[in-house]
């Protein structure tokens, strides 16, 4: 026999749904092959088999939360192995004699005298993982507690469902909907990473004094730059040339020059970051995810571009790991992609900016006293304002401006 436990997740991660099993009880099942899928707050997991066997039973159902070490299931060797019995353990002192069995069924487990002894690996156990043996029914003989009974009950209490903490505020309850539209409503219940994005986001609201600064920029000479080399970039280093290499490098060169847009709140403390580690939004069918590219400053568009193209392949095959998601400094997010002209992106806590990009739009613009049409992109950031004065935040987003506009400059480092 063999179990199924809930791996650990990662950094913080304590937690996680059950979002299905691949199989059922009885199904025969091969070594590392897909069992069940698991939803954290940050990326889905899928928990392969232990062992070859048969799966018996399924502990933890579809929808329920369980947590890290929790018991899932259990895999059988061969095809139908009877659940060997535990063998109750020897009590320490002699039991007073049962009483006779009562004409109507008796219970299943009985409790245990008060003044009844415990083994000493039902102490052991009960010191360990701090529940109280007083409190688990007994199997053994006359209802004393055994090994098997402590260990079950630990099973019982990690795979138990927890409920998610918000406060009455956060749940919003709706008035019921008219008959004749109740029953042309469909109700789906939020997955976890749904539920996870909607708590951080409005946890950002509430928290942090968040305003939004705009500019447009200029993105014809990226364009031709772009337009230039992007069949020998993709013959030399196998991915496309996009933007998102030249923005993030905008994007370090502007952090440097203005460090409290790279900076984080820590109660009374402000964090100031030497390092550049940009978080990347990408939409998925399941919410929105921000995969970190580190140390942007050392890297070049080249391997910021492959890095990127690597994370948005994975994120929309629920396949990326949770640390390449934690302790990113900055954002972006692109919404021109679907099209936004623009927008007010809600900031990625605890970062304290968070940079727009939108739709590339041609548009009239006067340049050296004459009207010519240009490629315009309106940019926007968002910024905490705790920690970011107004001028800093519109001297950042001119940097990067300047730096789009002349990318030159992401050459010479200027």
């Amino acid at each position: 026999m063999t179990e199924i436990r809930v791996p650990t997740l990662g950094e913080s991660v304590t937690e996680a749904t059950i979002g299905r099993w691949f199989k059922k009880a009885g199904d025969a099942v091969a070594v590392d092959e897909p069992l069940v899928e698991l939803e954290t707050d940050k990326v889905t997991i899928e928990v392969p088999a232990p062992s070859a066997g048969v799966l018996g039973e399924i502990v933890a159902k579809d929808g329920e939360t369980v947590a890290v070490g929790a018991l899932l299931g259990q895999i059988t060797d061969g095809a139908g192995g009877a659940k060997p019995a535990a063998a109750p353990a020897k009590p320490a002192a002699p039991a007073p004699a049962a009483a006779p069995a009562a004409a109507t069924p008796a219970p299943a487990q009985k409790s245990a005298p008060v003044d009844a002894p415990l083994a000493p690996s039902v102490r052991k156990i009960s010191a360990e993982s701090g529940i109280d043996a007083a409190t688990v029914p007994g199997s053994g003989k006359d209802g004393r507690v055994t090994k098997g009974d402590m260990l079950a009950a630990i099973e019982k209490a990690a795979s138990a469902p927890t409920p998610i903490n918000q406060s009455a505020a956060a749940v919003q309850v709706r008035a019921p909907s008219p008959a004749d539209d109740a029953a042309r409503e469909e109700r789906v219940k939020m997955t976890r990473l749904r539920q996870t994005i909607a708590r951080r986001l409005k946890d950002v609201q509430n928290t942090a004094a968040m305003l939004t600064t705009f500019n447009e920029v200029d993105m014809t000479n990226v364009m031709a730059l772009r337009s230039q080399y992007k069949d020998v970039f993709e013959k030399k280093h196998g991915t496309k040339l996009g933007f998102m290499g030249f923005f993030t490098k905008a994007c370090v060169q502007a952090l440097k020059d203005i460090p409290a847009v790279n900076a984080e709140i820590d109660g009374t403390d402000l964090i100031y970051k030497n390092y550049y580690h940009v978080g990347v939004a990408v939409g998925t069918d399941k919410g929105l995810v921000v995969p970190v590219v580190r140390d942007c400053d050392t890297k070049s568009i080249s391997d910021i571009e492959k890095t990127i193209a690597d994370f948005g392949k994975r994120a929309r095959d629920g396949q990326l790991k949770i640390d390449e998601m934690q302790g990113g400094t900055f954002t972006i997010t692109n919404g021109g992609i679907y099209g936004s002209l623009m927008s007010t992106p809600i900031l990625n806590a605890p970062q304290s900016a968070i940079l727009g990009m939108h739709k590339i739009q041609e548009r009239p613009v006067v340049v050296g006293g004459k009207i010519e049409i240009r490629p315009m992109m309106y940019l926007a950031v968002s910024y905490d304002h705790r920690v970011i004065d107004g001028k800093e935040a519109v001297t950042f987003l001119v940097r990067v401006k300047e730096s789009l506009e002349d990318p030159a400059r992401l050459v010479l480092d200027l």
